[in-house]
């Protein structure tokens, strides 16, 4: 059965691809996709031209979401997944695109059990069995809404990821060969470290915002190991060594084609 999946998955993948006019403007509005080779791009603009086929991905406000939004948004989102398997993207089906930030109300209890609501504008959001939510002013080209490197687009997918095992918990699903004591070893000791340097106000290159749960951690770091792998490795090395291992890629030694 498995081998029949991945027959039809890759019979689907060899189905006309996004229109090259298409292709090199996303990568030319997308510097996390410059370095890739030309073996790598291709396999991107397959899983990308999938992705597009079989996921919705449009506007909310009267945004217009254009062929060459869809592509850019595509193209990036498939980057994590670019040497594992379109099935971690299976379970879901849209995107939504909001204009810019979008509101989402939210609960939280006090000291005395009380229940406040109150709502939050966020620039992305990724729901387990449902949609990603985009905003288009924090993911357009060029946009680095928190700091330099960040990517919301990566973010927000990573979640998807992530959350593969029932819960955003920083603990996507592991290959067979790769250590869960090594994985949370990595993991937990950046974590302690980067909210010891955020809570004693030190500066630090990485997004703070990775110090709110260790399922934004894994985002943030997922962020930073694409756009800024060679600060990612200088920083925490060992956390840089599991993501290559968990997304099969090593985006520091990619040369530039």
């Amino acid at each position: 059965m498995n081998r029949l999946r991945r027959w039809w998955q890759q019979h689907l993948l060899n189905k006309p691809r996004i229109e090259l006019p298409l292709w090199e403007h996303a990568l030319g509005q997308a510097a996390v996709l410059r370095q890739l080779d030309h073996n790598q791009r291709r396999r991107l603009r397959q899983l990308a031209g999938h992705f597009m086929r079989v996921k919705t991905i449009g506007g909310a406000q009267g945004l217009c979401v254009n062929d060459e939004i869809r592509v850019f948004i595509a193209a990036q989102a498939c980057l994590l997944i670019l040497e594992l398997d379109f099935g971690y993207f299976d379970g879901w089906h849209e995107v939504i695109v909001y204009p810019g930030s979008f509101l989402v109300a939210r609960e939280e209890y006090d000291e005395a059990g009380v229940v406040h609501q109150y709502r939050h504008a966020l620039s992305g959001e990724a729901w387990g069995r449902g949609p990603v939510i985009l905003s288009w002013q924090d993911i357009r080209p060029g946009a680095q809404p928190h700091v330099p490197g960040s990517n919301v687009i990566l973010h927000e997918f990573a979640h998807k990821l992530d959350l593969l095992n029932g819960a955003a918990n920083g603990m996507p699903p592991l290959h067979v060969g790769m250590s869960r004591p090594a994985w949370t070893r990595a993991l937990s000791t950046a974590y302690k470290d980067l909210s010891d340097t955020v809570n004693h106000g030190r500066h630090t290159d990485i997004d703070p915002y990775a110090c709110e749960s260790p399922a934004e951690f894994f985002a943030v770091f997922t962020e930073n190991f694409f756009e800024r792998p060679e600060l990612l490795h200088r920083l925490y090395p060992a956390v840089y060594q599991q993501f290559a291992l968990f997304y099969r890629q090593d985006p520091m030694h990619r040369a530039a084609p």
